[in-house]
């Protein structure tokens, strides 16, 4: 199975994601007489043969997806031995570093491959990743995956402690990524891997502490536009809000006309009862229709019905309905810092 072309059908041997839910999802590689279990039911691998990638698949309580894996779905599913970076760190690694087709790459901290294989889908098909585990176990794993996903001409998997030995590479590398708990340690090797003409070095670390430290080991080393910055993902609700009794300034309107002909005519809305006058100054203003209009205005509370009324006596008015994000309360916490830095010549 490959990462670096879309294929159409299934066949033996792929690497294939079965989406059970949006938070369940399955990887496997398609083997004859195999058979895996989901919440709803068994998924044979044998009849997976020739089915689309994208397409149902029904199951004895329910169906699947079968998915074609990509960076991001591989993120989601992949088995883990370390902790992670996410594709909302990933995207902001991959631009802040300038990686491109033809780049290549120096990656210490190889753990679960979830940055490396997004990174290996970027710099195709002339660019290489250089990429160092100290752990033994886990670089074996990570170079067992990039050749079941057929990505091993891309990539170079290597057991070595950075942070003691070095990268033992000189002028090779546009862009080096550090995810180790010492990165200011690996700063100077850092710099002798990247080309003359410079590159870009990115550290991540989960403290503030560390970063500290890194920035300091980077000014010293002659890195310049250092920057760090902290990725959160925040989450909207799309929901249908519902206001009654809109109101656009009709009423505000009327009002202020009717407080500028009061102030310059005062007598033409304040009655002058005289001795004897009642029939001639009073009878007209105190009739029943104006007597209405000169009570207070009551309003009607909320409902459901789509309909309700502003004031007494007066016509009744549509409610407003429209579509609005409303930010969840709980917020995804801190996962690191990310520092950017630039080394223009060397």
């Amino acid at each position: 199975m490959s990462f670096n072309r879309m294929k159409e059908k299934v066949e033996y041997g792929d690497t294939v994601l079965v989406h059970v839910g949006f938070d369940n999802m399955l990887p496997f590689i398609v083997q004859k007489g195999v058979t895996h279990q989901t919440k709803f039911g068994a998924v044979r691998h044998d009849k997976l043969i020739g089915k689309k990638y994208g397409t149902k698949f029904q199951c004895p309580r329910g169906w699947v997806y079968i998915m074609h894996p990509t960076p991001e779905l591989w993120t989601l599913s992949l088995p883990h031995r370390t902790q992670i970076l996410y594709t909302t760190d990933i995207s902001m690694v991959i631009f802040q570093l300038d990686l491109k087709p033809g780049s290549v790459v120096v990656e210490a901290g190889t753990g679960s491959g979830s940055l490396s294989h997004a990174i290996l889908r970027t710099i195709q098909p002339s660019g290489h990743l250089h990429t160092f585990e100290f752990h033994e176990e886990r670089s074996m794993k990570a170079r067992e995956e990039f050749e079941d996903h057929g990505l091993s001409q891309f990539v170079t998997v290597t057991h070595r402690d950075v942070c003691g030995d070095g990268f033992q590479l000189e002028g090779v590398a546009d862009a080096v990524f550090l995810d180790l708990p010492r990165p200011w340690e690996c700063v100077g090797s850092a710099k002798k891997a990247m080309k003359t003409e410079g590159g870009r070095i990115c550290t991540f670390s989960p403290c503030i502490e560390q970063v500290q430290r890194s920035c300091e080991e980077l000014s010293k080393h002659g890195f310049s536009e250092i920057s760090t910055m902290e990725c959160l993902l925040r989450n909207y609700n799309i929901q249908f809000a519902k206001l009654q009794n809109m109101n656009f300034g009709d009423d505000d309107a009327e009002d202020s006309k009717t407080s500028v002909k009061d102030a310059e005519d005062p007598s033409a809305t304040s009655p002058v009862k005289g001795d004897g006058d009642s029939g001639k100054n009073g009878s007209d203003d105190c009739t029943p229709a104006k007597v209405a209009k000169q009570e207070p205005e009551v309003t009607t509370p909320k409902s459901s019905n789509p309909k309700s009324k502003t004031t007494a006596g007066s016509s009744e008015v549509s409610s407003y309905c429209f579509t609005s994000a409303v930010p969840a309360l709980p917020m995804q916490g801190h996962t690191g810092f990310l520092t950017f830095a630039s080394l223009l010549t060397h």
